[in-house]
Protein backbone atom coordinates (compact mmCIF):
# COMPACT_ATOMS: atom_id res chain seq x y z
CA UNK A 1 0.00 0.00 0.00
CA UNK A 2 1.28 3.22 -0.88
CA UNK A 3 1.23 5.35 2.10
CA UNK A 4 1.09 9.00 2.11
CA UNK A 5 4.88 11.15 2.55
CA UNK A 6 5.06 13.38 6.10
CA UNK A 7 6.05 16.74 4.68
CA UNK A 8 8.53 18.95 6.01
CA UNK A 9 7.02 21.08 9.07
CA UNK A 10 5.47 17.71 10.32
CA UNK A 11 7.61 17.44 14.08
CA UNK A 12 8.02 13.01 13.60
CA UNK A 13 10.59 14.67 10.77
CA UNK A 14 12.52 16.61 13.79
CA UNK A 15 12.45 13.25 16.45
CA UNK A 16 15.56 11.13 17.19
CA UNK A 17 13.94 7.12 16.19
CA UNK A 18 13.51 5.15 18.60
CA UNK A 19 15.13 1.05 18.30
CA UNK A 20 12.53 -1.74 17.46
CA UNK A 21 12.70 -5.31 17.83
CA UNK A 22 11.52 -8.42 15.92
CA UNK A 23 7.73 -8.28 17.23
CA UNK A 24 7.59 -4.71 16.19
CA UNK A 25 3.63 -4.68 14.91
CA UNK A 26 3.45 -5.75 11.37
CA UNK A 27 6.97 -4.89 10.37
CA UNK A 28 7.21 -7.24 6.93
CA UNK A 29 3.75 -5.03 5.72
CA UNK A 30 5.45 -1.64 7.00
CA UNK A 31 8.67 -2.64 5.21
CA UNK A 32 6.89 -3.96 1.99
CA UNK A 33 4.48 -0.32 2.25
CA UNK A 34 7.61 1.52 2.59
CA UNK A 35 9.16 -0.30 -0.85
CA UNK A 36 6.51 0.63 -2.41
CA UNK A 37 5.68 3.98 -1.40
CA UNK A 38 9.63 4.95 -2.58
CA UNK A 39 8.89 3.29 -5.68
CA UNK A 40 5.62 5.20 -6.29
CA UNK A 41 7.12 8.30 -5.32
CA UNK A 42 10.44 7.50 -7.55
CA UNK A 43 12.87 8.25 -4.72
CA UNK A 44 16.03 6.04 -4.22
CA UNK A 45 15.42 5.65 -0.30
CA UNK A 46 12.53 6.30 2.40
CA UNK A 47 13.16 6.25 6.08
CA UNK A 48 10.40 5.82 8.27
CA UNK A 49 9.92 9.23 10.07
CA UNK A 50 9.18 9.97 6.00
CA UNK A 51 5.35 7.69 6.84
CA UNK A 52 4.83 9.19 9.76
CA UNK A 53 7.09 6.80 12.48
CA UNK A 54 9.77 8.06 14.84
CA UNK A 55 11.77 4.26 14.13
CA UNK A 56 15.31 3.20 13.52
CA UNK A 57 13.97 1.97 9.71
CA UNK A 58 15.00 3.07 6.43
CA UNK A 59 15.24 1.25 2.83
CA UNK A 60 17.35 2.23 -0.36
CA UNK A 61 17.40 0.86 -3.41
CA UNK A 62 20.23 2.79 -5.58
CA UNK A 63 20.20 -0.29 -8.59
CA UNK A 64 17.06 1.47 -10.36
CA UNK A 65 20.48 3.73 -11.30
CA UNK A 66 23.01 1.21 -12.57
CA UNK A 67 22.60 1.57 -16.31
CA UNK A 68 22.53 5.29 -16.12
CA UNK A 69 25.35 6.16 -13.18
CA UNK A 70 27.34 2.83 -14.09
CA UNK A 71 27.96 2.43 -10.25
CA UNK A 72 26.95 -1.02 -8.35
CA UNK A 73 23.64 -0.41 -6.76
CA UNK A 74 22.31 -1.93 -3.61
CA UNK A 75 18.81 -2.33 -2.27
CA UNK A 76 18.42 -3.22 1.48
CA UNK A 77 16.92 -2.48 4.56
CA UNK A 78 18.47 -0.88 7.44
CA UNK A 79 17.04 -1.34 10.93
CA UNK A 80 18.62 0.37 13.98
CA UNK A 81 21.71 1.29 12.21
CA UNK A 82 24.43 2.76 13.67
CA UNK A 83 26.76 4.68 11.22
CA UNK A 84 30.56 3.86 13.15
CA UNK A 85 32.69 6.04 10.40
CA UNK A 86 32.11 8.47 7.43
CA UNK A 87 36.08 8.57 5.64
CA UNK A 88 37.26 10.20 2.44
CA UNK A 89 36.95 13.41 0.95
CA UNK A 90 34.17 15.79 0.92
CA UNK A 91 31.84 15.48 -1.74
CA UNK A 92 29.08 18.56 -3.08
CA UNK A 93 26.50 16.92 -5.22
CA UNK A 94 22.87 17.98 -5.40
CA UNK A 95 20.46 16.21 -3.02
CA UNK A 96 16.54 16.54 -3.03
CA UNK A 97 13.93 14.70 -0.38
CA UNK A 98 10.49 13.34 -1.06
CA UNK A 99 9.33 14.92 2.15
CA UNK A 100 10.67 18.20 0.93
CA UNK A 101 8.93 18.55 -3.08
CA UNK A 102 10.42 21.04 -5.67
CA UNK A 103 13.64 21.72 -3.34
CA UNK A 104 17.04 20.55 -4.04
CA UNK A 105 20.44 22.00 -3.26
CA UNK A 106 24.49 21.06 -3.07
CA UNK A 107 25.31 18.56 0.28
CA UNK A 108 28.69 18.59 1.73
CA UNK A 109 29.22 14.70 2.66
CA UNK A 110 32.15 12.20 3.40
CA UNK A 111 32.70 9.98 0.33
CA UNK A 112 32.53 6.60 2.71
CA UNK A 113 30.54 5.14 5.47
CA UNK A 114 31.05 2.19 7.54
CA UNK A 115 27.45 1.26 9.27
CA UNK A 116 26.16 -1.54 11.66
CA UNK A 117 22.71 -2.56 11.02
CA UNK A 118 20.36 -5.23 10.77
CA UNK A 119 18.40 -6.65 8.11
CA UNK A 120 14.45 -7.30 7.66
CA UNK A 121 15.19 -10.61 9.36
CA UNK A 122 17.44 -9.06 12.19
CA UNK A 123 20.83 -10.21 10.89
CA UNK A 124 23.22 -8.13 11.97
CA UNK A 125 26.06 -6.60 9.24
CA UNK A 126 28.69 -3.85 9.67
CA UNK A 127 29.67 -2.89 6.07
CA UNK A 128 31.19 -0.05 4.10
CA UNK A 129 29.56 2.00 1.17
CA UNK A 130 31.57 4.65 -0.89
CA UNK A 131 30.00 7.19 -3.66
CA UNK A 132 26.36 7.26 -4.03
CA UNK A 133 25.34 4.35 -1.98
CA UNK A 134 27.45 6.26 1.07
CA UNK A 135 25.15 9.62 0.27
CA UNK A 136 22.09 7.94 0.08
CA UNK A 137 22.73 6.02 3.30
CA UNK A 138 23.76 9.13 5.05
CA UNK A 139 20.80 11.10 3.77
CA UNK A 140 18.05 8.85 5.47
CA UNK A 141 20.14 7.94 8.34
CA UNK A 142 20.23 12.05 8.80
CA UNK A 143 16.09 10.89 8.78
CA UNK A 144 16.06 8.95 11.77
CA UNK A 145 18.46 11.29 13.64
CA UNK A 146 15.73 13.53 12.97
CA UNK A 147 17.58 16.07 10.88
CA UNK A 148 16.77 17.35 7.15
CA UNK A 149 19.38 18.22 3.88
CA UNK A 150 18.32 21.57 4.48
CA UNK A 151 20.02 21.86 7.40
CA UNK A 152 23.38 21.11 6.17
CA UNK A 153 22.69 24.19 2.62
CA UNK A 154 24.64 26.86 2.97
CA UNK A 155 23.21 30.16 4.67
CA UNK A 156 22.26 31.38 0.98
CA UNK A 157 20.95 28.96 -0.52
CA UNK A 158 18.62 28.72 3.26
CA UNK A 159 17.66 32.16 2.80
CA UNK A 160 17.09 31.90 -0.63
CA UNK A 161 14.49 28.43 0.10
CA UNK A 162 13.25 29.94 3.47
CA UNK A 163 9.78 31.05 1.38
CA UNK A 164 9.34 27.77 -0.27
CA UNK A 165 10.35 25.60 2.77
CA UNK A 166 7.59 27.47 5.05
CA UNK A 167 4.98 26.78 2.18
CA UNK A 168 5.66 23.46 2.26
CA UNK A 169 5.26 23.73 6.20
CA UNK A 170 1.49 25.33 5.23
CA UNK A 171 1.28 22.76 2.98
CA UNK A 172 0.66 24.63 0.06
CA UNK A 173 2.98 22.37 -2.47
CA UNK A 174 2.39 19.91 -4.81
CA UNK A 175 4.10 16.75 -5.88
CA UNK A 176 3.57 13.56 -7.84
CA UNK A 177 2.28 11.59 -4.59
CA UNK A 178 0.32 11.99 -1.22
CA UNK A 179 1.49 14.29 1.39
CA UNK A 180 0.88 14.05 4.68
CA UNK A 181 1.10 17.55 6.48
CA UNK A 182 1.14 18.81 10.27
CA UNK A 183 -1.90 21.25 11.01
CA UNK A 184 -0.71 24.54 10.95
Amino acid sequence: MVLPITAYGHPVLKKVGSEINPDYPELSTLIANMWETMYYAKGVGLAAPQVGLSIRLFVVDTVQLEKEDKVPGMKKVFINPIITAENGKSVSYEEGCLSIPNIRGDVERLESVTIQYMDENFQSYTETYDGFNARVIQHEYDHIEGKLFVEKLNPLKKKLIAKKLENIRKGKVSADYRLKFFPV
